[in-house]
């Protein structure tokens, strides 16, 4: 008997050996999580905004003020002298005005999507419809860049410009947003539908009961309804067309051009730094710099969209029983 309680005890100790390492490797897991967060802050800060490890004073805005960078309206970082511009509102114009279309391409038929799938859709078409859209998500965000250069542009905006005398280029801000905007249509989709189906049944029963026709209970009860989950879904795709960069780098050319005419070539801040990272800026530089400049505005624009979006999920979420 004895021997059975000790054997009995012992595998309680091991057990609980086994929880707590368990337990302390997932920890790790979510510090190394937050350190990685952290350091990449750090060196944002280090080379952009103030110099903490390294000579002193060489952060790109303890050379060139941080007003000029916000309203300056010319960027030529590749020049010297008096011709070297760092006004950053020509990458952010290009990427706002990329973003804004993706968004009008990708977020109604994201949602309308949702709607289907969980509204009208039966359960053997949603099980084939789901997967198939979010093929679209696994697809090299470089495919989609070509795929803009070599059908959007010639074969869709192209003749559509030209049918009423108006001239555009291989390379525009148009057919980079709608590529971006397919591109965001599986998260859209995805999120938006998940919303739509924790909405309890019985709010749609009693919609019906009492007299709502199927498209009245979506689009006033279930919408409603769902519409943390909706808008949260919308900020996340924004931020991620924010954050796009193969696909505004080859569809969307490579002039930085402050300009509202979607017809234009344009750069984004991404595709700036993808495309002045691979050249041979000495490293140190002013030019050098500027990547972790543009890199910092990024990083704060798409964290308040981050944080943006877990308010607005906090403040609209409803708790179904």
């Amino acid at each position: 008997m004895a021997s059975k309680t000790s054997q009995l005890s012992w595998r309680a100790r091991l057990r609980a050996v086994r929880e707590g390492a368990i337990t302390y490797a997932l920890m790790a897991c979510a510090l190394l999580s937050i350190a990685v967060t952290m350091a990449i802050v750090f060196v944002l800060f280090n080379e952009a905004a103030v110099t903490i490890v390294g000579e002193r004073g060489t952060a790109f805005f303890q050379q060139v003020p941080l007003g000029d960078f916000l309203t300056g309206s010319e960027w030529a970082s590749n020049f010297e002298g008096e011709q070297q511009k760092f006004g950053v509102l020509p990458l952010l114009g290009g990427t706002m005005l990329i973003t804004a279309i993706a968004a009008v391409v990708g977020l109604p038929i994201g949602l309308l999507s949702a709607v289907y799938l969980s509204e009208y859709a039966s359960p053997r078409t949603r099980s084939v419809l789901k997967p198939l859209l979010e093929v679209l998500a696994g697809i090299p965000t470089i495919v989609y860049g070509y795929f803009a250069v070599q059908f959007l542009t010639p074969h869709l905006i192209r003749p559509s410009v030209e049918l009423f005398g108006g001239q555009v280029g291989l390379y525009n801000a148009l057919s980079a947003g709608m590529v971006v905007g397919i591109m965001i249509i599986p998260m859209v989709c995805s999120l938006s539908e998940d919303a739509l189906r924790s909405v309890p049944r019985s709010l749609r029963e009693a919609s019906y009961a009492l007299g709502a026709t199927k498209l009245q209970v979506i689009v006033k009860t279930v919408i409603p309804a769902a519409v943390s989950g909706i808008v949260a879904s919308f900020l996340l795709a924004v931020a991620r067309a924010i954050g796009e960069t193969m696909a505004v780098t080859i569809a969307g050319g490579a002039v930085p051009n402050l300009t509202a005419n979607p017809l234009e070539r344009v750069q984004t801040m991404t595709a700036f730094i993808a495309s002045t990272g691979s050249t041979d800026s000495e490293l140190g530089s002013i030019e050098y710099k500027a990547l972790y400049a543009v890199a910092l505005t990024l990083f704060l624009i798409t964290l308040v969209m981050n944080i943006v979006s877990h308010l607005v999920t906090a403040r609209y979420r409803e708790a179904y029983q």
